[in-house]
């Protein structure tokens, strides 16, 4: 792919097939058939009683029903899932971001240059007891880079990775098309997988529908879509984070009362979830259950559809962005856990500055923007996703355009409704959704790329890629990821950043916090995501 953007056309169907475009921020009821059928996510397995032998049970609001192929996936369940069951040959840290060795043996000590070579970990097997070698890792590889298939992953690699070659059994080395440093945190999202499994006819569709054999510390044992998936540790895993659980139950439970009541009282069933909404933070920690938050890019954006008059008239995307009252927004619905957007990226990036359009509430500026955009009478459907923090949010949004004379209707729905509306392309005025793209990284270039690009899934829902001023910000991004030099690189970011911000095709509002909960009295080790999801590779029972 010579174009640089994380989300080539997709094949029809493509957010389904994803599992979660939307860094993974809803739950999805995909069309995917059921790998088998289980128990009700309401009923635990295994024993979850005191001991080295009992069960973890971790509920998680999102559903387990996406795509799980790694290569593809951005659902929030399946990705958290898939870092427990696979290893790339660098993997990161989930807080920090930082690169660690899985299964080759070393991070590279120069990453300036064009080649990097890697050593399989000795020993390293997959969890039907085949040594991993190097065939496993061109395979994957192969597999991403190949024009002719379609994945997610090629975005995050295509651009600057040239190909990836076989020295020996154990030894592989990457070929890269320029130095990129940045290159090498992304290798977690390269989860290399049996040859000789997933090389079958139909191997990949089953990927899909939840088949995960890796080399990490958990094996799946069992997957109920809808309902729960089961892990037990890997007996033969010699790697760097061991397995400290023996079993675990992961509940996926979309609604949020009965995903809090899970956790809840003394006899509550799991002993971690994420996702928590805020109204319920106070009675947990009162209740004994510790309740930490992590801010990161997770946030509400709008999106207008660019065909449909007058959302062609960057005059009135601004206008629409500066009328809402995104402070109310903080205080009322997210009951102070965010912060209105100032740029693309959060204030805690490493490549943030303050964008130098800031959509500051100011009904008045947006009424003048709206008039030289000759606007008179504008009626607009808020197509939304249903999440449930999102919900919160809309009725400020209504609030705030109606009060600049713009008739607003809320219409949430499941987002797999929103999006397969997206895939059709239906017609739609604005949608409201959510998105974190840190759940893949850190990296400016990625998450920018993930949103905007030339043949990207989210230029193709907003209809503006054949817009000139898009056509001059995708060569703008091109040049700043072969920009070898960091701090040119950050500040060419930084501009064409402005550029997103101006146009506010598809922009956040706010940026939030993620909540996640836990009992101490029974786990140690657990860290807050400040993205959608769980990681337990270094937690343990109290």
């Amino acid at each position: 792919m010579r174009d640089v953007n994380p989300t080539p056309a997709p094949p029809r169907r493509s957010f389904l097939k994803y599992g979660g475009a939307l860094g993974a921020a809803a739950a999805l009821s995909s069309a995917l058939g059921a790998c088998s059928s289980g128990p009700e996510s309401t009923n635990d397995t295994g024993d979850t009683g005191g001991g080295a032998n009992a069960t973890l049970t971790a509920v998680i609001g999102y559903g387990n029903d996406g795509s799980w192929d790694p290569t593809q996936t951005a659902s929030a369940f399946c990705m958290a899932a898939n870092n427990h069951i696979y290893e790339g040959l660098l993997d990161t840290d989930p807080i920090s971001r930082e690169p660690y060795a899985a299964l080759a043996t070393q991070v590279p000590a120069d990453l300036t240059g064009t080649s990097w070579k890697f050593t399989l970990r000795s020993g390293a097997t997959f969890h039907d007891g085949t040594p991993v070698t190097a065939d496993d890792v061109v395979f994957v590889f192969d597999r991403i880079l190949d024009p002719k298939t379609q994945t997610l992953a090629k975005g995050f690699f295509a651009p600057w990775l040239e190909e990836v070659r076989r020295i020996d059994a154990r030894n592989v080395e990457l070929v890269l098309k320029f130095p990129f440093p940045e290159g090498v945190s992304r290798l977690t999202l390269a989860k290399i997988m049996p040859k000789h499994v997933f090389s079958r006819p139909g191997a990949w569709d089953d990927a899909i529908k939840g088949k995960a054999i890796g080399s990490g510390p958990y094996r799946q044992t069992a997957h109920h879509p809808k309902s729960n998936t089961t892990f037990e540790a890997f007996a033969a895993y010699n790697g760097p984070r061991k397995p400290a659980f023996k079993k675990m139950n992961w509940l996926t439970i979309v609604d949020a009362a009965p995903r809090v009541a899970r956790i809840s009282g003394a006899s509550a069933g799991a002993q971690i979830a994420d996702n928590i909404p805020y109204a319920n933070i106070a009675r947990l920690r009162t209740g004994g259950m510790t309740v930490q938050g992590g801010a990161g890019m997770n946030n509400l954006f709008l999106m207008f559809n660019t065909r449909h008059k007058p959302f062609d008239d960057v005059r009135v995307r601004q206008a629409l962005h500066y009328a809402i009252d995104t402070g109310k927004m903080v205080e009322v619905a997210l009951r102070g856990h965010g912060k209105p957007s100032t740029s693309f990226l959060n204030e805690a990036n490493p490549s943030y500055r303050p964008a130098k359009t800031v959509y500051s509430y100011d009904p008045e500026k947006a009424k003048k923007l709206l008039k030289a955009a000759g606007v008179k009478k504008l009626s607009i459907e808020i197509l939304s996703v249903n999440v449930s923090w999102i919900v919160d949010c809309l009725p400020t949004v209504k609030e705030s355009w109606d009060a600049i004379g713009v008739e607003t209707t809320l219409s949430p729905q499941e987002t797999t409704a929103v999006f397969t509306k997206m895939d059709q392309k239906q017609d739609y005025q604005v949608v409201a959704a959510a998105s974190n793209p840190n759940q893949f990284g850190l990296d400016a270039d990625l998450i920018m790329h993930y949103n905007y690009g030339p043949q990207n899934l989210w230029m193709g829902y907003a209809r503006w890629a054949d817009d000139s001023v898009a056509k001059q910000l995708f060569k703008d991004m091109d040049r700043a990821t072969r920009e070898p030099d960091p701090e040119k690189k950050k500040t060419m970011i930084q501009d064409y950043i402005d550029v997103v911000a101006e146009q506010a095709v598809l922009y956040p509002v706010v940026h939030n916090e993620l909540m996640t909960a836990w009992n101490p009295r029974r786990l140690a080790g657990i860290r807050p995501q400040p993205y959608p999801g769980i990681n337990l590779l270094q937690a343990k029972w109290v």
